[in-house]
């Protein structure tokens, strides 16, 4: 019998780990201009530098890719009839809680 380890990476969504690997991306991207010396030697500017990138291109890809998975499960439910995953609001109607 093979035990499969599941890893803390392996336990996000896929929207999630889009938007952590466009962060580091962009993070990566804007150490290059660091580097390079486009951002001040100021370490707020290196911070901010850091963050506005990472957290903006995170963000996006992680809206974009949220919105792909759901339109997915959105056609793959309509091709079945039946729902193929419950939602944060379907579970709470679901639930008694809305």
């Amino acid at each position: 019998m093979t035990v499969s380890k599941e890893t803390p990476f392996s336990r996000i969504s896929l929207p999630l780990k889009v938007g952590l690997i466009f962060a580091l991306v962009a993070m990566l991207l804007a150490t290059v201009g660091i580097v390079r010396g486009i951002v001040p030697a100021n370490p707020l500017s290196i911070v901010l530098a850091l963050l506005i990138s990472g957290g903006s291109w995170g963000l996006v890809s992680w809206a974009v890719a949220s919105a792909a998975v759901d339109v997915e499960s959105d056609i793959a439910e309509q091709e079945t009839g039946e729902p193929s995953r419950l939602t944060v609001s379907d579970q709470g109607a679901a639930n008694g809680n809305e």
